[in-house]
């Protein structure tokens, strides 16, 4: 083993023994995403809401939620790398697990973000040509939607229920939508309440329920529908919009027959 230095997505320098083998993951995208590389036994800890793959998922020692780690099981586990990222773990816990253990942070805000975490945690875990490949193919993947491109609909996505909360601008759902032709009814940032009368009188064309974090149901399109009659109202993957690991080798797709589906249905 050599020490290596690495830049995380934060700017901050990190310095650890590599290989790294011994890898705790603490965002659930990042997670399949190591999997996805080959990494399966390197990852040893990951967290409630790693949840694929599934096999594996049974599999690892849980150490927490996200936002809620269990910082002694992971000193137990003595991990020799941890990643996590900006907006999905708690700022105090991270800063801590930075004093004892290499901490690589990823800061997503678009889709080059994500290519370019995914390339780096390739080059972080010694998995640099597929991780690469990996990037191409999913950047492939976007631009090939360009033929086929909404025609700046004016969208509403949910992600909550009890208050009532929409993905708006500068989030990366938002930063999806637009890649797909979507245009976000909402101009407010990040992830407001709002109440279905502020909603009215944006007029969406299209309304997307999520079915993540909150798990939205065909009762909830029943009542967005007598809500607003004129807008289409459908359940989406939220995985598909906000994953922003090696699940994104299949949005492209997904946003296509998405799209296909809206076009069919006036």
């Amino acid at each position: 083993m050599q020490k290596r230095t690495f830049t995380d997505q934060m700017g901050r320098v990190i310095s650890l023994n590599y290989p790294p083998k011994r890898i705790i993951s603490l965002v659930p995208s990042q997670t399949e995403l190591l999997f996805d590389l080959g990494l399966d036994d390197e990852v040893i800890g990951i967290t409630k809401f790693c949840i694929h793959p599934k096999e594996k998922f049974k599999a690892k020692t849980k150490v927490g939620g996200t936002k809620k780690l269990n910082l002694e099981k992971i000193r137990g586990l003595n991990p020799d790398l941890i990643i996590g990222n900006k907006e999905e773990n708690s700022q105090a816990q991270v800063e801590e697990l930075m004093n004892e253990y290499p901490v690589w942070m990823s800061d997503i805000n678009v889709l080059e973000d994500a290519l370019n975490m995914i390339e780096q945690v390739g080059i972080l875990t010694g998995h640099a040509k597929k991780a690469k490949l990996m990037a191409l193919t999913i950047k492939s993947g976007f631009a090939d939607l360009e033929s086929i491109r909404a025609t700046k609909l004016k969208t509403a996505y949910f992600i909550w229920k009890d208050p009532y909360m929409l993905a708006a601008k500068d989030t990366f759902i938002d930063n999806v939508l637009s890649k797909a032709g979507f245009d976000n009814s909402v101009k407010l940032k990040r992830y407001p309440v709002m109440n279905l009368e502020q909603l009215e009188d944006l007029s969406p064309e299209v309304i997307f329920l999520s079915s993540e974090p909150y798990p939205f149901k065909d009762i909830h399109v029943q009542e967005m529908k007598t809500m607003f009659p004129n807008s289409k109202v459908m359940i989406v993957d939220g995985e598909l919009f906000c994953w922003y690991g090696s699940r994104l080798l299949h949005t492209p797709n997904y946003l296509r027959s998405l799209i296909m589906l809206i076009n069919s249905h006036p």
